[in-house]
């Protein structure tokens, strides 16, 4: 995009804190009917790769609301990987990342591995994850803007998530105090140290970078992680403050977190939202198996400044 064309999209946000105007305006679109409720974000579909005009315009108007919606497919436990490739594709998300332990397709089996590297990564073990947005430790030109989960099978007991719109949490933050956003906004806020492979070299290196920021269209993007090792945080009380709000938030039971559980041809598709993972046990008929998608762009048409 031509810088001149970006920056005045960025002076537009509503996520412009000197754009306190056109942040009230659509904060009262954003939060008007609003879903209350998972089943609000619950559209009822066929097979993802023959899906309907009329089942993907319902997908794509909760995602333009909400940021996210669930679809209950009827694949049921069909691992075929085109189903959650192509119901992205007709989101208009192409950049898959290929990250280093995704499978040969892009996508990323996420199941319990008991021998080999993806042991050692909580994913793929059986254990709570805590709240976070996916790749938060990405480089700044490979940020994740969308995501997409497609359950395959599910777990004998446990396993669901909860999930919250980034741009809710945005809205609260800066309601409770705007300089909450902008100790966030800080290019320093947050740091993930770097990863180290087994021979001690730097597999990763250290990323450092905000939590919240205005992309060049105008839209947010959030990278966190509430995970108390291996995230490093701006040393200031500001910032202090600012996260254990949003650490308060997220531990509460406000109306915008929605909990549940995604059954075999259920997928969660949606911009970068905020989400967590329980616990989980498997039986010898119920492995639990998600594929997992991360994308470069964000949604296609969910843009806030249209």
């Amino acid at each position: 995009m031509h810088t001149g064309a970006a920056q005045e999209k960025v002076e537009r946000s509503p996520f412009n804190l000197g754009n306190r105007a056109g942040y009230l305006a659509w904060r009262d679109r954003k939060l008007k009917g609003y879903p209350t409720t998972l089943d609000d974000l619950v559209v009822e579909i066929g097979d993802p790769r023959m899906l309907t005009e009329t089942q993907f315009q319902a997908l794509h108007a909760r995602c333009r609301k909400a940021n996210m919606v669930i679809y209950a497919g009827t694949t049921g436990q069909d691992a075929d990987p085109e189903i959650p490739l192509t119901i992205s594709r007709r989101f208009g998300v192409y950049g898959l990342n290929h990250n280093w332990l995704a499978d040969a397709t892009g996508l990323t089996s996420i199941r319990v591995v008991n021998d080999g590297t993806r042991q050692h990564y909580i994913p793929y073990t059986n254990r709570a994850i805590k709240w976070h947005t996916d790749g938060y430790y990405n480089p700044p030109e490979r940020q994740i803007h969308s995501m997409l989960l497609h359950c395959v099978q599910s777990a004998a007991g446990g396993g669901g998530n909860a999930l919250m719109d980034h741009e809710v949490a945005y809205i609260l933050l800066r309601d409770e105090n705007p300089d909450f956003i902008r100790a966030l906004m800080q290019p320093t806020a947050m740091t993930i140290p770097p990863r180290m492979d087994a021979a001690g070299g730097v597999a990763r290196k250290a990323e450092t970078g905000p939590v919240f920021s205005i992309t060049p269209d105008g839209d947010l993007h959030m990278r966190y992680s509430m995970r108390a090792r291996n995230v490093i945080w701006a040393d200031d009380p500001l910032t202090g403050e600012a996260r254990a709000c949003l650490q308060q938030l997220l531990e509460s039971d406000l109306p915008f977190i929605y909990r549940g559980r995604l059954e075999p041809g259920m997928g969660l598709i949606g911009n970068n939202i905020l989400h967590d993972r329980a616990a989980f046990d498997d039986d010898e008929v119920h492995e639990r198996h998600l594929y997992r998608a991360r994308y470069f762009e964000r949604l296609a048409g969910t843009g806030v400044l249209g």
